[in-house]
């Protein structure tokens, strides 16, 4: 009985002065599947908080784990190492194998005192463990016993392990170890949790709040719009959904469930994970062996006074306490029986981010999927006919534009469109997808072929000069090429329609045809509108687009050819053209002169290929005959005609460098 009393003394004393389970409060889920969770206690004085959290989520948890203690401080954190039963062992004198029989144990532990009880009472210290065979009386049947040799005071003795009543280890040390060593292999069995022990400074009783962010599965918004039977009604019934998993491992009981619409920046960081610094290995000192300072040599340097350093900064004046809330985190008080509607959720929209807080706790449990509407009101929206993102169709798409006039804006979801009839019945006509909708903007939404309205289109290209001047003797001129797509609509015969083309824009291109105004930019895309009255009749829409191309060109470096073209051209000034023409027609006296050169060249030529052919022949033939002295005449006068011709090669070049000069001062001037 006193043993017993002062187990349970040992065991108050060991506890804080006042401690509760910390309960989770408020649930925070993020679309950027991260979730913030925030639990409570009630404590007095110093108490040590216990958190249980999944080991895949211990990263995040050492991470972004935060304390709020009105009237206290965090005293620290500990927890398990992350493979705790590999480091219970790390300093035992045995091994986690030994735990699987308790001849294992034994075997593990030869050399520790032991004493046995039973029909064979004995003590000593282990000397060997062997498993053996024996045949029971029925001369059949085998059992494996377990034979321990002890060496006793009296000597070695035996025993079977089976038959002993009880074992006790001699060395109480060794007695804490294994019990230490079966507690940790009990404690493991819970892998995939580990235990926080969360310690707290204070005096007096008071709240603490304990908060982390984690990640978990992303909430999805979902959206229904029912559009109404007038076909021109402005405003259409939107309603939207929140889609919830707890997938955290516990229950949420009477919650603060806020869901938020964002995309925070958010790492991930392994602070679980143990790393040690590489250092390098330095050799052994033996007698005999010295490692000297090796000296390589310096420089002189001149002596220099240092400054005194400054004074150390003042210490920092202590932080003020953490408030126990923030003004957006307060919970309305609401009665936990009551529903919350839409028309009852609170909706902030933040630079970043909307949020939307459900005023009334809410329950989960765990493994458990929740939908709650968080949007219900009407919105402006728009029937229209969208033309462009598939430019081989030939029907549009059935649209709405959509338009957020209220007070935050709508997290990207799929769209779910209704449509009512004139008896009021209604009818599925198609899904959309619906991107993040700030406040004021509006949205597209395409939900099904437009069947009505047909639409061909033809593409073509023109090219024409705009501009041209010269300078520095180079011709700088623009060209305007144009781009315009031919639309031929035909719409519905007995009701109107708005047709918005979805028209490529090209990059560097001005759209130039219809007028901008009313014309709307989007990723890469005119969104052009066009009215169609209805009737049975086909309409005819252009959209062009220009864009002015600026070349230059060389004068001299340019053909004949190309400077007639560009000379005739009217889309440039007379100043330019007749500068032009008077280049052409320098251009033609160099072609003239260096023709005129040509012509002497190949006379030239003629003349030589002759005399060898000549000299070739007078080899040939004998001396001082009739056909000798012939070919000796024509050389004679050959010889007088290429003077000649050398004299007016020479004119020939002189023309030709004249008109060149004259061309390219001409051009020098130019501008």
């Amino acid at each position: 009985m006193r043993c017993w009393l002062i187990v349970a003394l040992v065991s108050v004393f060991a506890l804080p002065a006042f401690a509760q389970d910390l309960a989770l409060r408020r649930v925070m889920l993020s679309s950027g599947g991260l979730g913030y969770f925030e639990y409570e206690a009630t404590v007095e004085g110093d108490a040590t908080l216990k958190l249980t959290v999944a080991l895949d989520q211990v990263d995040d948890v050492l991470k972004s784990l935060v304390v709020y203690d009105d009237k206290g401080g965090v005293g620290g954190l500990s927890l398990p190492g992350k493979e705790p039963l590999r480091q219970t062992f790390k300093d035992m004198p045995f091994d986690q194998s030994a735990f699987e029989s308790p001849a294992a144990l034994l075997a593990a532990l030869k050399g520790a005192r032991i004493s046995v009880g039973g029909p064979r009472a004995l003590s000593g210290r282990i000397v060997s463990v062997e498993e053996e065979t024996q045949t029971l009386p029925d001369g059949k049947t085998t059992t494996k016993r377990t034979r321990v040799a002890v060496l006793t005071e009296t000597g070695l003795q035996q025993f079977i392990l089976e038959d002993a009543e009880n074992l006790q280890f001699a060395d109480a040390a060794l007695r804490e170890k294994i019990g230490q060593a079966l507690q940790s292999i009990q404690a493991n069995r819970a892998k995939e949790t580990r235990t926080l022990d969360l310690a707290t400074r204070g005096q007096g009783r008071r709240a603490v709040r304990v908060a982390y962010i984690v990640s978990v599965p992303v909430w999805k918004a979902s959206y229904r719009l029912t559009l109404p039977t007038d076909g021109t009604a402005p405003k259409a019934a939107l309603q939207g959904w929140a889609t919830v998993e707890n997938l955290s491992g516990q229950d949420w009981n009477e919650v603060d469930l806020t869901l938020v619409s964002g995309r925070p920046v958010a790492f991930h960081q392994a602070l679980y994970e143990a790393y040690y610094v590489t250092r390098p290995e330095v050799p052994v000192e033996v007698a005999g062996r010295l490692n000297p300072y090796i000296d390589r040599g310096g420089v002189a340097a001149s002596e220099m006074r240092r400054a005194s350093p400054p004074p150390p900064p003042p210490a920092p004046a202590s932080a003020p306490a953490l408030k126990s809330r923030d003004a957006q985190f307060e919970m309305a008080a609401v009665p936990p029986g009551q529903a919350a509607g839409a028309e009852q959720i609170q909706a902030t929209d933040a630079a970043t981010q909307v949020t939307f807080r459900f005023p009334n706790p809410v329950s989960v449990a765990s493994g458990r999927t929740l939908s709650l509407p968080v949007i219900d009101r009407q919105v402006p929206a728009e029937r229209l006919a969208l033309y462009g993102t598939d430019p081989a169709a030939r029907n549009p798409m059935a649209a709405v534009r959509l338009t957020n006039d209220g007070d935050t804006g709508l997290p990207p979801g799929i769209l779910t469109i209704y449509e009512r009839d004139k008896a009021g019945m209604v009818s599925y006509v198609g899904d959309a997808r619906l991107s993040a909708l700030p406040i004021g903007e509006q949205r597209l939404l395409a939900y099904a072929l437009d069947e009505k309205v047909t639409v061909e289109r033809d593409a073509a290209q023109t090219d024409r000069l705009a501009t041209g001047t010269i300078s520095g003797g180079v011709l700088r001129y623009s060209r305007v090429v144009r781009q315009t797509t031919t639309y031929r609509v035909r719409g519905p015969a007995k009701e109107a329609r708005q047709l918005v083309v979805m028209q490529r824009r090209l990059p560097g291109w001005t759209l130039t045809k219809p007028d901008a105004k009313g014309v709307e930019l989007s990723e890469g895309y005119y969104r052009i509108p066009f009215q169609l009255p209805g009737g049975d009749q086909t309409h005819t829409f252009e959209v062009a687009q220009e864009q002015t191309q600026l070349q230059e060109l060389r004068l001299l470096d340019t053909s004949s050819d190309q400077i007639k073209v560009f000379a005739q051209a009217q889309e440039f000034d007379t100043r330019t053209r007749e500068a032009l023409t008077r280049v052409l027609q320098l251009q033609q006296a160099v072609s003239e002169a260096e023709r005129r050169l040509a012509q002497v060249d190949a006379e030239r030529q003629n003349i030589v290929q002759e005399q060898a052919r000549l000299r070739d022949n007078l080899a040939r033939v004998p001396a001082n005959s009739d056909l000798q002295r012939r070919y000796l005449a024509t050389l004679d006068r050959q010889e007088t005609e290429l003077e000649a011709i050398a004299k007016r090669r020479d004119d020939a070049e002189k023309t030709v460098r004249a008109a060149r000069d004259a061309l390219r001062s001409f051009v020098s001037q130019l501008g």
